[in-house]
Order: structure tokens, then sequence, then C-alpha cells
């Protein structure tokens, strides 16, 4: 099944369960994180909102562009495509996400229709300051990270801003040029 059929499929699913297909833009970034403890001292003194540690199972599966993936969590159950470019500095992507509320269903279409490329297994806390949304992750095989995402979900939000924002909170943290990752978790597992 190509990438559009399975669109097209997701849509009609989504609309039929009155659930949205999300169109988002993000401007996000990835490091090695050695310290989560002090990212979370700082993110509670931002009085962030902490929406709790989410055990996830993503599946990636084999597209002719972008990535694919499935999110299996006890937060967050999502079917994901996204493109973005893989450099380390702040990046511009491009994400579609619907909410899944059969993911196990989903699962099996998805591997029926295509190749499974790799599982990454993560604990992943999740939180938000405003628009921005920060996950210190511990993923199975390649070891701790953090992730910023900038996120503008209606189109109100400028992509410099955007960019401000990610380049923000990376000073906050104290975030080292050599420990941004240009790649996909997908891609650092299979490496």
């Amino acid at each position: 099944m190509s990438y559009s059929a399975l669109t097209q499929s997701s849509r009609l699913m989504t609309h039929n369960s009155k659930l949205m297909t999300m169109t988002i833009k993000n401007v996000e970034i990835k490091a090695r994180c050695t310290e989560p403890d002090a990212i979370r001292d700082i993110l509670t003194n931002k009085n962030a909102d902490f929406k709790g540690t989410d055990h996830q199972i993503d599946t990636y599966f084999k597209v002719e562009d972008g990535r694919l993936k499935l999110r299996e969590g006890t937060i967050e159950n999502n079917l994901i495509y996204y493109r973005r470019p893989d450099t380390a500095s702040p990046k511009l992507s491009d994400v579609h996400l619907v909410p899944m509320d059969q993911p196990k269903k989903m699962k099996a279409l998805l591997t029926a229709a295509l190749d499974v490329k790799v599982v990454v297994d993560k604990k992943r806390e999740i939180y938000y300051i405003n628009n921005v949304k920060f996950h210190i992750d511990e993923v199975k095989e390649i070891g701790n990270f953090v992730e910023i995402e900038a996120i503008d979900e209606d189109g109100s939000i400028n992509e410099a801003k955007l960019h401000e924002q990610c380049e923000y909170y990376m000073q906050l943290f104290k975030i080292k040029e050599e420990n941004l990752v240009a790649e996909s978790y997908s891609d650092l597992v299979i490496e």
C-alpha cells in the first residue's frame, strides 16, 4: 500500500471516528542529555506543566519519503508522519498526527501493509510551557536525551518565533552544540 493510499485510509478512519488529523509545524532539537535532573529542576522552576511519564513503543514503517511511525504509549497513542531535515541545529518539521484509540489494530493493519523498519522503546517525561513541549527521554539501547519542540498547531506563530523559542530553551538548558543530534531515534537504534 502506498503512503498516499495509507493517508487516505487514515483520513477516512479519523473522519468516521470523529477524530481529526492534525497538521503541525514545529521547530525542534534533540540532544544527548547527561544531566536530566538539572533540566527537570529548570522546568519545575519555570512552572512547566508535567503531563507524566509515558512508556512509548514507536514502530517505524518503511516509506519512500519522510518517516511514518505508530506510537503506543500510556499517555500518547498516535499515528505520525513527518518530514524534517537531518540536521543537528533547530529545524522545521512538518508533522501530520492522527490520535489513535485502537493502536494495536492500527499496528496490525500497518504491519500487514508495510515493512517494519525498526522499533524504538523509550521512557518519556512530557512537559509543556505554553506552546513549547519538552521530552526527557531514556531510550533503550542508545541512552538519555532531551528534546525541545516549539509547536505551531494553527498557523498563528511564525517560523522565526518558533526558532527563537527553541534557541532560548537550548541556552537555558545549557545544551552544547556537540550534544545536538541530527538523526531520529529510529536511525540511532539501527546504527
